[in-house]
């Protein structure tokens, strides 16, 4: 046998079906993407139903791999077309744990000196963990932060992934890149990461589940499986551990599935003074005073006694693209990332609640080549809760943005609407309409859609594009400064 350690793994691990090779390759790395193999690559490429056959499979992905070995999660069709490589199938539900292994192996991991917290939920996974990755690293911790906007070092971005929880192996890479450089992680635990074992093996000290809500039926088919995505976050945290929840309808259900392997701790959010709802305008929403209160649950967890007298919402940081605000006068402009019928559901009666003076005015879009059924819920939730409401483009893809707009419009009264399909003209077209206004009539301007996103996605090209840049522009042009 080889004295390879990757091939000597190989060969020692249970595996339900294996193509051996005719000669021992000389193994040097693991990847999850097949274009970044190379001979000594062994790729771990995990089959979904998606809907794509084995041969599309094939011919997309593993067809032009330059991997030596291929770890898969099932058995596929199209082996025979793959002649001079190694092939092992892992056993059913093995596929995680035998990853985690060769992981180990490669990229080993630090459990001894270094904290770890997940966060899962339906919505406000990405402000807790900013919120907690502020409150941390305002009491000298060294924070490495993971999930949707990126991968950042004490507040400070380090790159993208692509991803809201990155693979396994990407996972185990950055996490060993960068040992040196952080003492706890704090992290987002999607749904798609939990069912598919991205997260196996790390142990998180104590987790947070924000809030359930239907979403993602597309790959989790039915409600039910989707909230038992998000349960298996339970397994990752060890006994002595807990789990801090901000809905009383996740616990209680959490509770009649049968008492849980760890704590589970309902939240109940302390009121703010008013010095910290002026400090910091975005702690004026409800849901996100909830997700201040589960980063401040999780940071205390972490920080010692005599850490804490100082109240922790002096050094959150407002949060990108989430409900990101600018306040001029009586203006308040709002940047977020909400872009389905629920979250603009929720953000707008969370303004109506939290600004109970001010009138409401919302631009927003679509995007398109998803699903034609949301675009006039938008537009519902839009005119139920705004005074006034532009309506713009948002990443139309493949689509005519008239035909988008076309679309929402169904789901609105003609009165208190504007068209204008280009996204500039119709946040500079904002701001003209508010400065027209009294100046002692309050408004809160919503800029939905793009949140943290960058450019707008048309035509099969994405085109820099930043609503914040525009934002920042009009300030400028109208001196409001």
């Amino acid at each position: 046998m080889s004295n390879n350690p990757l091939y000597q793994l190989l060969a020692t691990t249970d595996f339900a079906w294996r193509r051996e090779p005719i000669q021992p390759p000389r193994l040097t790395n693991i990847q999850w993407r097949a274009d970044r193999c190379d001979p000594g690559s062994i790729l771990f490429f995990q089959r979904f139903d998606d809907g794509r056959s084995d041969r599309e499979i094939l011919e997309r992905y593993l067809a032009r791999s330059a991997c030596s070995v291929l770890v898969v999660n099932r058995m596929l069709d199209c082996f025979d077309r793959l002649p001079g490589k190694a092939i092992y199938v892992t056993r059913r539900g093995e596929w995680a744990e035998t990853v985690s292994r060769f992981c180990d192996l490669a990229y080993p991991l630090d459990t001894a000196s270094v904290d770890f917290i997940g966060v899962t939920g339906t919505n406000g996974k990405t402000t807790t963990v900013k919120y907690l990755e502020s409150i941390l690293s305002a009491h000298g911790r060294r924070v490495l932060s993971i999930g949707t906007l990126g991968v950042f070092l004490n507040g400070a971005r380090l790159t993208e992934t692509g991803f809201t929880s990155p693979p396994q192996i990407e996972l185990r890479r950055l996490l060993h890149a960068h040992r040196e450089r952080y003492d706890l992680v704090a992290m987002e635990a999607s749904s798609h990461a939990l069912d598919q074992g991205r997260v196996h093996g790390i142990p998180f000290q104590n987790a947070g589940w924000t809030n359930f809500t239907q979403d993602h039926l597309d790959y989790h088919h039915d409600e039910a499986a989707y909230f038992d995505a998000k349960a298996r976050i339970l397994d990752l945290i060890p006994p002595d551990g807990r789990l801090y929840c901000s809905s009383a309808a996740v616990v209680e259900r959490l509770q009649k599935r049968g008492a849980p392997r760890v704590a589970v701790e309902l939240l109940h959010p302390d009121p703010l003074p008013s010095e910290a709802l002026a400090a910091k305008p975005f702690l004026a929403l409800e849901y996100n005073r909830q997700n201040y209160a589960l980063a401040c649950a999780l940071a205390d967890g972490v920080l010692g006694d005599g850490e804490t007298e100082n109240p922790h919402w002096r050094h959150l940081q407002a949060v990108d693209g989430r409900f990101e605000c600018q306040v001029v006068g009586n203006r308040t402009i709002v940047i977020d990332f909400a872009h389905t019928p629920d979250a603009l559901d929720t953000i707008l009666r969370a303004i109506r609640a939290g600004f109970p003076q001010s009138r409401v005015l919302t631009l927003f879009g679509c995007g398109g080549d998803r699903d034609h059924g949301k675009r006039p819920l938008m537009g519902a939730a839009v005119a139920r809760y705004s005074d006034q409401a532009i309506v713009t483009s948002d990443n139309p893809r493949t689509e005519d943005p008239a035909a988008i707009v076309a679309d929402i419009l169904t789901g609105m009264p003609e009165e208190g609407r504007e068209v204008i399909l280009d996204r500039a003209a119709a946040i500079a077209h904002l701001f003209d309409w508010l400065d027209a206004r009294p100046a002692e009539e309050p408004w809160v301007a919503l800029i939905a859609g793009k949140g943290h996103e960058r450019y707008i996605d048309r035509d099969g090209h994405k085109v820099y594009f930043s609503d914040q840049d525009e934002v920042a522009r009009n300030l400028r042009r109208l001196n409001w400064g």
